[in-house]
C-alpha cells in the first residue's frame, strides 16, 4: 500500500490571480445582471409572472443573506412597467344598504380626482341646502302652503259653527277643545238651567243636534292630519324642487369628467337622489348639530355619506404597484375597519375603512416572508381565502374567534388581480408542500436561488461584476483588482469549497463596508487588499472569544489534550463549535478501551444520551466494519467503549468516526497512536474515508494549539482525500506547511490512517484471507481478538481450557495472527 503524500501550499489555498481579472478597479466593470448568479431561479420567476392563470404565485427559495428581496425587487421593478395599468379603487357609501358600502374602480390616476371631488362638493353641498331652504322664494312658497293649509282647516271650522248657528248650537273654543252649546238668541248660549226650562222635545232635538255636530267634528279632525300630511308631502316636494334645481346643477358640473365611467355616473346618479329624497333631514342635521362628521352604520344622515374613501392609489403612469409588507398580519393583508366612541358605543362608517396589502397590491404585486405570514395568527389562512376565492374580503380579527357582538360593516369584496411572491428558506418550502395540501394548488412556481456558483474564470468574472454592483449600490470606494481577488478568495472559504463561490451577498456587503472603513481610515482613494484582509481579521478578532478560551483551557491541562508522544486507544479528533455566523474548531481526546465480551461496542455518549443519531450511526458503522473483517470466521469476543472525553454537551455528527475507529484498532493491537496529528473523517462499513464538512475550522483548530505549544515539524492533521477541494486555510498554516512545520495528509481508507497514526503498515490480505504482514496492524488487531476469544473460551469452557493443550492464556503470538480467530484458539467455528 502507498504511503499518503502531505498536501502541497498550493493544494491548501486556490489564489485569485488579480491579473487575470484582467482590470485596474472596479470603476471599469458593468454593472451585474443576476440572470448569471440564479440563471434557474430567474427562469422560473420569469415563468411564473409571465403565466396569467390563477395559481401561479411565486415562492423564493434561498438561504437567509443571498439576496433574494434585492433579486425579486429589482426583478418587479423592471416586470411592473408591462402589463395592464392597475385600477383605482375607491369606498362609498350604499345609499340602499349602508351597512355594506360600494367599491368603484377607476383608471389609474383618476381615483384622487374622484376623491377630490367628492370633498368639494360636500364643502359646498351643505351652504347649497341652506341656501335653498332659508331662501325668500322658498320661505315664501313653504309659508303659503302652510297658510293655505291653516286657512283650510279655519273654513272647515268656521263652515261647521256656520251649520251648528242655523241649528240653534253654538260651536265655541275652550280650554279642554272645541264644546257645543244652544244658543239662546243670536249672541247669548243658554245655561244648564236655561236648557232644563225648554219643553222636552225642544231638548230632544237640541240633543239630536249636538250629537249630529260631535260626529262632524269628529270626523273633521280626522281629516286635519291626512291635510297635514298632504301639506307636508307638498313642502317636501317644494324642497326636493328646489334642491333639484340647485344640486342638479352642481352634479352636472361633475358628469362630463366621468363621463367614461357608467359606476361612476350611477353612483353620481344615486347621491343625486339621495340628495333630493334627504334634503330637508341634511338641513335639519347641519342646524341641530353642527357637525357634519356624524354619519354612523345607523344611519345618521349627514352630508359625510357623500364623500369618497380612496381605499387604493396608483400612479397615473400606469405601473403596477409592488408592494413589500414586513408586518403580514390578517388586518396588515386583508384590510381593516376602524372604530370610534359615540356615546359608549363604537361607531364606524364606510370613510374607517383602511386598505390592506392586497388591496394595495391588486393589479400588480406582493412580496412576503413566508415565516412571518406563518407566525401571524389567521394571517396564512386568510390570504389562502383569498387566492381561492379571486376576492379579498375585510375581515376582523375578533369576528373570526367570536369576540364581537356589535353590527359590522361589510364591504364590497375586491377582485384580486396579482402576484404574489413568498420568500423563505427551502425546509419551510417542503414543510408547506407536504404537510399543506392547498399550498401547491396556490403557489405552483418555486425559483430555488443557487447557494454556491462553480469557480471558473467566467463565473469568477462575472464575480467580480457582483461586487462591483454591490460597492456602487452602497456608495463604497472602488476596490482594486487585488482586493477583489481577495474577497472571491474569501467567497470560497465562506462556500467551504475551493471550487466554488458563495452566492450569499449579505456577508459580502458587510466585509465591503468594513474594508471600506479601514481604507477611509487610511486614507485611500481604493479599497485595497489590505483592507479586505483587515476586516476579515477584524471579523474573526470579534468572534474568537470562545475560540480563545477553549484553547487557553487546552494550553493551561484543562481540556487533556496530548499534541506530542504517543498513547494506544487515545487519539484527537477535531470538533466544530457554530456560533451564530461564525464556527471554530478544536481538538477533543477520544479513547478506546477493549475486554472480554459479545461482540458489543458501546456509544458512551449514546448511553447517556449526549450522542446525537448520526454520530450513533457513525459508531453502528464503524461496528459493522470491525465485525466484518475481523469476524467473518467466528463471532467477536470484545466488548469496546468509545467516548469523547471531557464532553459536556452533545456530540453529533460522524466527522469523528474515523478518529473513533483508529482509537478502536489501536486498542485491539494494543498500538500507540501518533499524539502530534489531528484526525477528521468518515468512514464507511468497507473501511473508505468520507468527507466531512468544517476542515478548515479543524485544521486551523489543531494548528492552533499546536502553534501553542510550539511546532516540532511533526503536527499534522489527517482528513479525507474528497476533503482536499473543500480547502481554504489561513494563510499563516499554509505558510507553516511550507516552511515544513505543519502538515496535511489526505486518506482514502482507515488502513492509510492506521499507517501514518501507528507508523505501522497497516497490511493487506492474501488470496487465503491472512494479513500478509505478521507485524502489521491489522494483523495485530486480528491477534488482539483472538486473545480475547480465548480468554472468554476459557471462562466458559474451564475444564476444556485446563485439559486442551493449544489454548494456554496467552497473548497470540505473530504467527497465530495469520489464523482466524477461531483457529487461533483451536476451537470449531460453530461451537460456543
Amino acid at each position: 500500500m502507498q504511503a499518503p503524500v502531505p498536501l502541497t501550499p498550493s493544494q491548501l489555498y486556490n489564489t485569485c490571480d488579480p491579473a487575470a481579472l484582467g482590470f485596474a478597479t472596479t470603476r471599469e466593470l458593468s454593472e451585474l445582471d443576476a440572470a448569471q448568479i440564479h440563471p434557474r431561479a430567474l427562469q422560473a420567476l420569469h415563468l411564473g409572472l409571465d403565466i396569467p392563470n390563477p395559481g401561479y404565485n411565486l415562492f423564493v427559495l434561498g438561504e437567509t443573506g443571498s439576496g433574494r428581496h434585492a433579486i425579486v425587487q429589482q426583478l418587479l421593478q423592471d416586470e411592473r412597467r408591462e402589463g395592464n395599468p392597475p385600477s383605482d379603487w375607491c369606498c362609498v357609501y350604499n345609499f340602499d344598504n349602508p351597512s355594506s358600502p360600494n367599491l368603484l374602480h377607476l383608471p389609474c390616476g383618476r381615483g384622487p380626482l374622484l376623491r377630490d371631488d367628492m370633498e368639494h362638493f360636500v364643502q359646498e353641498l351643505t351652504p347649497a341646502i341652506n341656501a335653498v331652504f332659508q331662501g325668500d322664494e322658498y320661505r315664501s312658497r313653504v309659508q303659503a302652503m302652510q297658510e293655505e293649509e291653516k286657512q283650510r282647516e279655519v273654513s272647515a271650522l268656521q263652515n261647521l259653527g256656520d251649520e251648528a248657528n242655523q241649528l240653534g248650537v253654538a260651536l265655541m273654543r275652550t280650554p279642554a277643545g272645541f264644546a257645543f252649546v244652544p244658543l239662546k238668541d243670536a249672541e247669548n248660549t243658554m245655561t244648564p238651567e236655561d236648557v232644563e226650562q225648554l219643553p222636552k222635545a225642544r231638548q230632544d232635538e237640541l240633543t239630536e243636534h249636538i250629537k249630529h255636530l260631535r260626529e262632524a267634528l269628529h270626523q273633521l279632525f280626522n281629516t286635519f292630519p291626512r291635510w297635514r300630511r298632504d301639506t307636508q308631502n307638498r313642502l317636501r316636494q317644494a324642497g326636493s324642487e328646489a334642491l333639484r334645481e340647485t344640486v342638479a346643477h352642481m352634479v352636472d358640473e361633475l358628469r362630463p369628467r366621468y363621463a367614461d365611467l357608467p359606476d361612476v355616473s350611477a353612483y353620481l346618479d344615486a347621491a343625486l337622489q339621495d340628495i333630493i329624497e334627504s334634503g330637508e333631514a341634511l338641513h335639519e342635521t347641519s342646524h341641530a348639530e353642527g357637525d357634519t362628521e356624524t354619519t354612523t352604520l345607523s344611519g345618521t344622515i349627514s352630508v359625510q355619506r357623500y364623500l369618497v374613501n380612496l381605499l387604493v392609489d396608483n400612479p397615473a403612469d400606469g405601473q403596477r404597484p409592488v408592494v413589500f409588507e414586513d408586518h403580514p398580519t390578517l388586518q396588515n393583508l386583508v384590510g381593516r375597519i376602524e372604530h370610534y366612541m359615540h356615546m359608549g358605543t363604537l361607531m364606524s362608517n364606510f370613510t374607517l375603512i383602511r386598505a390592506g396589502a392586497l388591496h394595495r397590491a391588486n393589479g400588480g404585486f406582493l412580496v412576503l416572508d413566508a415565516v412571518k405570514v406563518l407566525s401571524q395568527p389567521y394571517a396564512w389562512e386568510g390570504l389562502k381565502r383569498c387566492l381561492k376565492a379571486g376576492v379579498v374580503r375585510i375581515e376582523s380579527l375578533s369576528d373570526l374567534i367570536g369576540l364581537s357582538s356589535t353590527v359590522q360593516l361589510e364591504p364590497m369584496p375586491m377582485p384580486l388581480d396579482l402576484k404574489i411572491v413568498l420568500i423563505g428558506e427551502r425546509v419551510v418550502y417542503y414543510l408547506l408542500s407536504q404537510y399543506d395540501p392547498e399550498f401547491a394548488s396556490l403557489f405552483k412556481i418555486n425559483a430555488d436561488m443557487d447557494s454556491e456558483m462553480a469557480r471558473n474564470p467566467d463565473n469568477t468574472a462575472a464575480y467580480a461584476r457582483l461586487i462591483a454592483t454591490l460597492a456602487r449600490r452602497e456608495q463604497l470606494r472602488p476596490l482594486s483588482a487585488e482586493a477583489v481577488a481577495r474577497v472571491v478568495e474569501h467567497a470560497s472559504r465562506l462556500a467551504s469549497d475551493a471550487q466554488r463561490l458563495t452566492t450569499q451577498t449579505q456577508p459580502m456587503d458587510d466585509l465591503m463596508r468594513e474594508a471600506n472603513h479601514f481604507a477611509a481610515r487610511d486614507p485611500a482613494p481604493v479599497i485595497e487588499r489590505t483592507h479586505v484582509q483587515a476586516a476579515i481579521d477584524a471579523h474573526r478578532h470579534r468572534h474568537e472569544r470562545i475560540q480563545l478560551r477553549y484553547r487557553d483551557d487546552i494550553v493551561r491541562g484543562q481540556l487533556l489534550v496530548d499534541t506530542d508522544g504517543t498513547h494506544v486507544g487515545q487519539v484527537n479528533g477535531l470538533a466544530v463549535v457554530p456560533l451564530g455566523e461564525s464556527s471554530f474548531a478544536h481538538p477533543v481526546r477520544i479513547t478506546a478501551t477493549a475486554r472480554v465480551g459479545d461482540g458489543e461496542v458501546v456509544d458512551i455518549e449514546r448511553e447517556v444520551k449526549l450522542g446525537g443519531p448520526i454520530h450513533s450511526k457513525g459508531v453502528l458503522i464503524l461496528s459493522s466494519f470491525l465485525a466484518s473483517r475481523f469476524g467473518r470466521a467466528a463471532p467477536l469476543s470484545l466488548k469496546a467503549s468509545l467516548v469523547f472525553e471531557q464532553s459536556y454537551g452533545g456530540v453529533e455528527g460522524d466527522s469523528a468516526s474515523l478518529a473513533e475507529l483508529t482509537a478502536l484498532l489501536s486498542a485491539l493491537a494494543e498500538l500507540p497512536l501518533n499524539q502530534s496529528l489531528g484526525v477528521t473523517g468518515s468512514v464507511n462499513q468497507f473501511g473508505q474515508v468520507q468527507a466531512v464538512g468544517g476542515v478548515n475550522e479543524k485544521i486551523e483548530g489543531f494548528f492552533d494549539i499546536c502553534v501553542a505549544r510550539g511546532l516540532s515539524g511533526a503536527h499534522g492533521v489527517l482528513l479525507p482525500a474528497s476533503n482536499v477541494c473543500h480547502l481554504m486555510l489561513r494563510q499563516d498554516v499554509v505558510d507553516a506547511v511550507r516552511a515544513g512545520r505543519f502538515k496535511v495528509w489526505p486518506v482514502h481508507t482507515v488502513d492509510e490512517a492506521l499507517a501514518l497514526l501507528t507508523g505501522v503498515d497497516a497490511g493487506t490480505l492474501d488470496a487465503q484471507g491472512r494479513w500478509s504482514a505478521p507485524d502489521s496492524v491489522n494483523a495485530r488487531v486480528a491477534a488482539g481478538l483472538a486473545q480475547l476469544a480465548q480468554v472468554r473460551q476459557a471462562f466458559l469452557h474451564p475444564k476444556e481450557a485446563a485439559t486442551a493443550p493449544h489454548t494456554q492464556l496467552k497473548k497470540a503470538a505473530p504467527d497465530e495472527a495469520l489464523l482466524d480467530p477461531a483457529q487461533a484458539t483451536g476451537q470449531n467455528p460453530a461451537a460456543g
